[in-house]
C-alpha cells in the first residue's frame, strides 16, 4: 500500500516537474519581441526579416534610433530584446566604457566605411591643411584613421593600430597636415559642407543621400572586420527566441534582398 502511495506520488511529481519546465521554456520562448535599429538601412533590411519571422510565429516591434549611443543603453535596461547596428569593435566599447553585459548571437552585414566630399571628387584632390571630418567614439574613430592610413595620407602607432584604439595623438606623420575634427557620428552628414571629407557610417550616408559606391572618395574593401550583429543581454543570448531571431535575419529571403537593394554597398556577413 504504501509502496503504490510513493510510487503515484513519484509519477506526480515528475509529472508536475516536467510541466513546470515545459512551461519555463515556453515563458522564455516569447513571440514578440522588441529590436533596436540604426535609422535607414537598418529599417528596410528588418521590414524583411518582420516578413519572414512573422512565418514562424515571430512578432518583431522595429524600435529606430538615430544615436549610436542610445541602443544599448536601451538593451541593457530592458527596454528592448535584441539590437542590430553596431560591429565587435563598437560593442566591445560600450560594454567596457559603459558597463553593459551585452554579447553577441549572429552576424548580419557588413557596411564599408565610406570618406565623402561635397568640395572634391577624388582623394588626389585633398588640399593641404584640409578639414577632414571622423567620428568621436572610440571604434569608429579608430576605424576612420586606420582608413586615411590605409590611403596613405597619415601614417599611425603601431602600437595603436594592432590594439585598434587609434586616436588623432597616435597620428606621427601628416605630410598634409590635415585638420582632424572628431565628431558625433549623427552629426559628421551635417557638418559635411564646413569640412573637406568626412567619415560617414553607411546608415547615416544613405539618410543623406550619399553612394557608397558613387560618392566616396576613399572606402573600405568589403570584407572587414566590422561586420555588424545582433546583440542581446548575456542572460538571453541561449533563450530560442534569439536563435529564432538570428535565423530570421540569416535568410535566404533577407540574404537576397541585400544583395539586391544594396548592390554591395551593404554585404551579407553570414
Amino acid at each position: 500500500m504504501h509502496t503504490t502511495f510513493r510510487r503515484r506520488t513519484l509519477a506526480l511529481a515528475t509529472l508536475a516537474a516536467a510541466l513546470f519546465a515545459g512551461n519555463t521554456a515556453f515563458a522564455q520562448d516569447k513571440n514578440t519581441l522588441k529590436v533596436g535599429v540604426s535609422v535607414g538601412n537598418g529599417e528596410q533590411i528588418f521590414e524583411v526579416v518582420k516578413k519572414v519571422a512573422a512565418k514562424d510565429g515571430l512578432n518583431i516591434q522595429v524600435v529606430v534610433f538615430n544615436d549610436y549611443q542610445l541602443p544599448n543603453a536601451a538593451l541593457a535596461s530592458g527596454d528592448l530584446d535584441a539590437n542590430a547596428f553596431q560591429h565587435q569593435p563598437f560593442l566591445d566599447n560600450q560594454n567596457k566604457a559603459r558597463g553593459f553585459d551585452i554579447v553577441p548571437v549572429g552576424l548580419t552585414i557588413t557596411a564599408p566605411l565610406g570618406f565623402y566630399s561635397r568640395k572634391i571628387k577624388s582623394i588626389d584632390q585633398l588640399p593641404e591643411g584640409a578639414s577632414v571630418g571622423i567620428q568621436n567614439d572610440p571604434s569608429n574613430g579608430n576605424r576612420a584613421l586606420l582608413l586615411l592610413q590605409q590611403a596613405g595620407l597619415i601614417t599611425l602607432k603601431p602600437e595603436a593600430v594592432k590594439n585598434n584604439n587609434a586616436t588623432p595623438l597616435d597620428v606621427v606623420t601628416n605630410p598634409k597636415k590635415l585638420k582632424l575634427i572628431a565628431l558625433d557620428a549623427a552629426q559628421l552628414p551635417r557638418s559635411l559642407d564646413d569640412l573637406t571629407i568626412a567619415s560617414i557610417n553607411n546608415d547615416y550616408a544613405e539618410k543623406a543621400g550619399l553612394s557608397l559606391n558613387k560618392d566616396a572618395v576613399i572606402k573600405e574593401a568589403p570584407v572587414s572586420p566590422y561586420a555588424n550583429l545582433i546583440a542581446v543581454r548575456r542572460l538571453d543570448k541561449d533563450k530560442p527566441w534569439a536563435k529564432r531571431l538570428v535565423a530570421a535575419y540569416q535568410s535566404p529571403e533577407v540574404k537576397s534582398f541585400i544583395e539586391t537593394q544594396f548592390k554591395g554597398s551593404l554585404v551579407p556577413a553570414f
